[in-house]
């Protein structure tokens, strides 16, 4: 138990200041014991994603300068993109605990509860041509893969093409890149990753889960995070400055997605309808689908299982 009075002396403020932060912070859900009479403890150390903790954690990335957490934002993509166009440094993260206004593709909203989730939006600034960003948003989806392995070694996950990671037919992870380029390169991207960690149930109409439903257990959105970012580092690093990293994350993605290759499938892509089956990817990461009519190259919109 800290007493108010040495709280308030040590942040150079008031008791009554040192108060109203504490009703602050229980809002924000911080389990915090006490009254100004007696002190204040912490219950139990929180599972919050404060740069102060990840720092450590993921030194030596290109992430781990510029970490930003928020408890509440409208969207961390939306923030970010902002901050990369006021010239935001390569490697800024932002962090939150709860989004009001998170996104999916195309109009989709994505749910974030607070502190169940990963909401994470990073700004990266590759000198790649924009024909290349597909194949980095097929990199963060490896990126998520191998975090959660890392993590527990044991949750079978499915990527989808381009931009889902399921488990059981269900979605645990969205990613949302999206990008600012002239027409031979690209000026700033980001990319979001919403992780659904230890959410407890869904509405019945929305095909979702968590970790925390796959595995019967809770999960530490901290060590989640920093493994998070760490993959996420090593993917974008091997893209940008090794040869051979564009087939090399084609072939991963591949290999650990039943959507690729043989599947059978409805595709709706600007107002059309097209069914066949998947027939893996092409140089560019494009998907490839094979009906009576011929092959397809699908390079956006929405693909579900016939």
């Amino acid at each position: 138990m800290v007493s108010g009075t040495k709280i308030a002396q040590e942040i150079a403020s008031s008791r009554s200041e040192v108060w109203r932060l504490i009703q602050q912070l229980r809002g924000l859900g911080v389990d915090v014991a006490g009254q100004p009479a007696s002190g204040y403890r912490l219950r139990t150390v929180s599972d919050l994603l404060l740069p102060e903790v990840l720092r450590s954690l993921v030194r030596g990335t290109v992430f781990d300068a510029n970490l930003q957490h928020f408890f509440k934002i409208g969207s961390t993509n939306t923030a970010a993109m902002a901050a990369a166009a006021d010239g935001a440094p390569e490697g800024t993260v932002f962090l939150a605990e709860e989004q009001t206004a998170g996104r999916g593709r195309g109009a989709n909203s994505w749910q974030s509860p607070r502190s169940t989730g990963i909401y994470c939006s990073a700004i990266l600034r590759p000198a790649l041509p924009p024909s290349e960003v597909l194949v980095l948003s097929l990199a963060a989806g490896l990126a998520v893969l191998s975090a959660i392995q890392h993590v527990d070694a044991r949750v079978r996950l499915d990527l989808k093409w381009p931009n889902d990671v399921l488990i059981a037919g269900k979605k645990v992870c969205g990613i949302l890149t999206e990008m600012n380029a002239e027409a031979t390169r690209v000026r700033y991207l980001v990319v979001g990753i919403g992780i659904n960690v230890n959410q407890s149930s869904f509405p019945k109409d929305l095909p979702a889960t968590s970790l925390r439903l796959a595995t019967g257990s809770e999960w530490s959105r901290v060590e989640l995070a920093a493994a998070l970012l760490k993959s996420l580092d090593r993917e974008y690093r091997s893209l940008v400055e090794g040869r051979g990293a564009r087939e090399s994350i084609l072939r991963r993605f591949a290999e650990n997605s039943s959507w690729v290759q043989g599947k059978e499938v409805r595709i709706e892509e600007n107002g059309s309808l097209f069914e066949g089956t998947t027939a893996g990817l092409d140089p560019r990461g494009f998907l490839l689908a094979r009906n009576a009519e011929g092959m397809r190259t699908v390079l956006s919109g929405t693909i579900r299982e016939r």
